[in-house]
């Protein structure tokens, strides 16, 4: 998000940036991500945040807080997040009620999306739908393999990779039961937007073990422990699935002979009148070459880029919830532009 606007976005203004480590506190902006000092230094002061004079925030911390968005509405803020907050009509109403709040104080909105949760569990259901007369079934497939994502902090000490197979579960830790409900959240938003009058939402998980030991960057994913994880959220109505989003993940690339077998990436598929399906795959480029670092950020890309093309939209949004249903179509209207 930061070299976006850096780069490229001539119409936007950095005015601040929090950090959470002391030796990232006090750096120049610019020199964190390898560009020119921008004459903006980044702060660990919280306080300081709020006192800067900005429209909107991008909020993308590993781990989401509502204390810290109502504390940015409050003060008129507006909220663009990769972290959160997707459908509010399923959030806590605790949550719900405080965020409100916040926003009817400041004036401010706050908006949550990104890749999945976000555009291919929201965006592009909800496009697919104008094309459908009825539609039985909605199920949206992502397989990956973690083994080139470098942040190991997130694949093992957060989505418990490497654990015993018999620890996973959707409430084994507090990220795997955050990680889920926003999930859950989606599958909810989904059936709603698109009056399926689900009953319920339900969470399993399966894990799976690994057959031999693999070094993942600087941790050693050891024999029998958690290699795989198939996660199903799947929206029900009378007992029949109309709604699911499924997860197949591993590490190791060791892939289990009984779990489906899509294309890597994001596969959607709707069943209905017409039945329709589109694949979704990001790479750095499909006609260069590039290294697997950056195909690996590619899809990090454009997690950021679906919130960072949407703060024109949600500073001009209503105070309160601006959901991926209720903006306009967010694109980008200056991709073709020049880099600075």
């Amino acid at each position: 998000m930061i070299t976006a606007i850096l780069d490229h976005r001539t119409e936007l203004t950095l005015v601040g940036a929090r950090v959470y480590s002391d030796d990232k506190d006090g750096v120049d902006i610019g020199a964190l991500v390898g560009r020119d000092p921008i004459g903006v230094a980044a702060t660990s002061d919280v306080d300081a945040i709020l006192a800067l004079d900005a429209d909107c925030v991008l909020y993308t911390p590993r781990t989401a807080s509502v204390d810290d968005v109502c504390a940015l509405l409050a003060v008129g803020k507006n909220v663009a997040t990769t972290a959160f907050m997707f459908h509010p009509r399923r959030m806590d109403p605790a949550d719900r009620d405080r965020v409100l709040a916040a926003c009817e104080q400041g004036a401010s909105s706050v908006h949550g999306s990104g890749l999945n949760p976000g555009n291919l569990s929201g965006v592009l259901p909800l496009a697919l739908s104008g094309m459908s007369r009825t539609i039985d079934k909605i199920t949206l497939q992502e397989r990956a393999d973690w083994s080139v994502y470098e942040s190991t902090g997130i694949t093992f000490d957060n989505m418990a990779f490497g654990e015993p197979v018999e620890f996973i579960s959707p409430t084994a830790t507090d990220f795997l039961a955050f990680n889920s409900s926003i999930f859950a959240e989606q599958v909810w938003f989904i059936g709603d937007a698109l009056g399926a009058e689900l009953d319920e939402v339900t969470a399993t998980v399966e894990a799976v073990a690994a057959q031999e030991d693999h070094q993942i960057f600087d941790h050693l994913l050891r024999a029998g422990t958690t290699a795989g994880q198939r996660w199903n959220w799947t929206g029900l109505r009378d007992g029949e699935t109309l709604v699911e989003i499924e997860t197949l993940w591993t590490v190791g690339n060791e892939y289990p002979a009984h779990w489906p077998t899509p294309r890597h990436g994001w596969t959607l598929t709707v069943e209905g009148d017409p039945s329709m399906q589109t694949h979704f795959f990001s790479l750095a480029s499909f006609s260069r070459a590039a290294s697997m670092a950056e195909h690996v950020r590619s899809a990090n890309v454009a997690t950021a880029m679906q919130v960072l093309n949407a703060v024109p939209a949600v500073c001009e949004a209503a105070p309160g919830f601006a959901t991926t249903a209720s903006l306009p179509l967010i694109y980008n209207a200056t991709a073709f532009a020049k880099k600075r």
